[in-house]
């Protein structure tokens, strides 16, 4: 079950609370008041689902030589460069 959360309307403090997703918000522990379902911190995505989304990223990037110049230069191309003459 996930852990959700949640800031007092009256009292103003935060707690977690962890239930179902399709259950009510709880009251607050101590006031029993009405409470806001908040934001702390974005979760962290860790394990093989990461690195496949890690390695799709990598292949969006553009590609270049070990030189850093493109495919038409002769310093990194002599073909390209011997086959013009």
């Amino acid at each position: 079950m996930p852990t959700y959360d949640y800031r007092c309307a009256v009292c103003k403090r935060v707690f977690e609370a962890t239930h179902s997703v399709s259950a009510k918000r709880p009251q607050c522990p101590h006031c029993e008041g009405s409470v806001e379902r908040i934001f702390l911190f974005a979760p962290a995505v860790h394990g093989y689902m990461a690195r496949g989304r890690e390695e799709a990223a990598r292949t969006l990037e553009p590609k270049t030589t070990i030189s850093g110049h493109g495919p038409n230069c002769p310093c990194c191309h002599p073909r390209a460069m011997a086959s013009d003459k």
